[in-house]
């Protein structure tokens, strides 16, 4: 069975494939560890081996990278059409079309302006799972505000002849805004219950980072919507008072990989470590981060 995998990087759309029989067991042999330096930083692991786990590598003869364009400026998220070709944000504040060909259209208008200073930009994007009837859109991005700035979630339809997105409205700002610009978080993905699943960052200065352990702000969270942007039913509460009822796990830094599991429907999410590590979670609520 043929598998494909999106993977951008820098300006390139690149296609991963696979002719393996999706049951068979991968070649994998597990190494030493990979990092074998001292620690460059005082943080005790949450479990002997955590940050000193064996590598692994992997026998790559049956996968095939190939680059489909290099016309992309920054590309920061993707999302795949049904006829596959594929929704593409640049990290600047442009939306495109990739053909499998590597046509790329121009830039669909339409959207709110964007801030893309720092780590700022248009940022995941992902269809609504009715996209074949109603066309809706949803994206985050970095919207100025007043006092600083934030994450935000767009939604809009794209109209029939894919030159614009119609509607557009933001339906959900994770509050509140700060005058930074690391740390979005960013990603947007649906769940198998048809509710939106968004990442947030803590915003990275040490004024803002003990938030993502405060359940009543929504920065370092992942949050849990529907379609509409409001709160998604069954959300926990995580035992505070004044908790956002948007709230589906905190104690993140700056989570901007989300993926729902194909066969169990779990929530995966990736964020970046303080130190060049990568942490990786399947969430189950009240699911509470360590950062």
């Amino acid at each position: 069975m043929k598998r494909s995998f999106l993977y951008l990087f820098s300006g390139s759309l690149a296609i991963w494939s696979c002719s393996r029989d999706k049951d068979a067991t991968p070649d994998v042999t597990t190494t030493n560890p990979v990092e074998t330096t001292a620690a460059n930083t005082t943080y005790s692991p949450a479990f002997v081996g955590q940050t000193r786990i064996g590598g692994v590598t992997t026998d790559a003869s049956s996968y095939r990278a190939t680059v489909v364009t290099s016309a992309l400026t920054s590309p920061w998220g993707v999302a795949s059409l049904p006829d596959g070709r594929l929704l593409i944000t640049e990290k600047a504040g442009q939306l495109r079309i990739v053909t499998a060909a590597g046509a790329v259209s121009a830039p669909i208008t339409g959207l709110p302006a964007v801030n893309s200073a720092g780590q700022g930009g248009l940022l995941g994007v992902c269809l609504d799972p009715d996209f074949a009837t109603n066309r809706l859109v949803y994206w985050s991005f970095a919207e100025a505000r007043p006092t600083g700035n934030l994450t935000a979630i767009g939604k809009g339809r794209l109209a029939t002849d894919e030159r614009t997105i119609e509607a557009a409205a933001v339906i959900y700002r994770a509050e509140p805004a700060y005058a930074g610009t690391l740390h979005y978080g960013g990603r947007v993905v649906f769940d198998r219950t048809g509710n939106l699943i968004i990442s947030t960052g803590e915003r990275s200065d040490l004024a803002t980072r003990p938030q993502a352990q405060v359940a009543s702000s929504a920065l370092g969270k992942v949050i849990r919507l529907t379609k509409t942007g409001q709160p998604a039913p069954g959300n926990p509460t995580f035992g505070q008072s004044g908790a956002l009822p948007e709230l589906y796990s905190i104690g993140h830094r700056n989570p901007q990989g989300l993926a729902i599991h194909p066969a169990t429907g779990e929530i995966w999410q990736s964020e970046h470590g303080p130190r060049g590590g990568r942490a990786h979670f399947a969430i189950s609520p009240p699911w509470r981060g360590e950062w």
